[in-house]
């Protein structure tokens, strides 16, 4: 099992959850409050499948999610989830969670069996000059570099043995987090997916590319990938799901 460490310079907001956590009986998924895309057919497979797995994603972008939405449309790979989530928690769909298409990068198998969630953020950071910025490649050095193009972001989590080769990540809101647990209920009722906490679910996971039932992220797949990161509102979420 792996243990994660936090340097927790920013106070952390645990209202929304510890609020939800106090409840008899927490809210359930409003489906007239998810966002309908105008995405086109051609960019996702129409073709019903059973699903097993439930996958968790970040976007790797600013806020927003006009952007990931038309690069989706762009790709002539058909890449994109079926949902994503904004920084304040609102839920974009782009086309039905019975359909697929790529999002895990592992072969159709696994990507016709499972329902993509993204959440809208940075991801990881790197830090330069006594401040956080979101990462990009640099072809030349052959290693991520930090984007200085971008403001930078202010919202920290702080890993003191690292994730995934850094250090600094983008939290996820606890709006985000709360959109994330109303889905996973849903999806686990609709499909009979498990509930389960995979405490292997932050690392590459024999079980997830097996294509056990249950709920795991990006990270679970492939040891390239750093979505999703182990913040802890996140794992209190996925634990006290039922």
């Amino acid at each position: 099992m792996i243990s994660f460490n936090f340097l927790n310079k920013n106070k952390t907001n645990k209202a929304l959850i510890l609020k939800n956590a106090e409840k008899s009986e927490l809210s359930k998924l409003n489906l007239n409050e998810i966002i309908q895309v105008n995405f086109p057919e051609n960019q996702y497979i129409k073709e019903k499948t059973n699903k097993n797995q439930i996958v968790l994603h970040h976007t790797v972008s600013g806020q927003g999610v006009d952007g990931d939405i038309a690069w989706w449309r762009s790709t002539v790979e058909r890449i994109g989830t079926a949902l994503i989530i904004g920084w304040d928690g609102k839920i974009y769909q782009c086309f039905s969670s019975q359909y697929w298409a790529y999002h895990i990068g592992k072969g159709s198998n696994l990507e016709k069996h499972s329902i993509g969630i993204e959440i809208d953020g940075w991801g990881a950071l790197i830090y330069y000059d006594k401040q956080w910025y979101p990462v990009k490649w640099d072809n030349n050095l052959k290693k991520y570099v930090p984007n200085l193009a971008i403001r930078p972001v202010k919202n920290v989590i702080i890993y003191e043995n690292g994730f995934r080769g850094f250090f600094g990540f983008e939290r996820y809101t606890d709006e985000q987090i709360e959109s994330v647990r109303k889905l996973l209920q849903y999806f686990s009722e609709k499909y009979n997916i498990p509930l389960d906490y995979n405490e292997d679910m932050w690392d590459v996971s024999n079980r997830a590319l097996n294509g056990e039932k249950g709920i795991w992220t990006h990270a679970s797949f492939r040891i390239d990938k750093s979505d999703c990161h182990p913040q802890p509102e996140l794992i209190q979420m996925l634990k006290s799901l039922k």
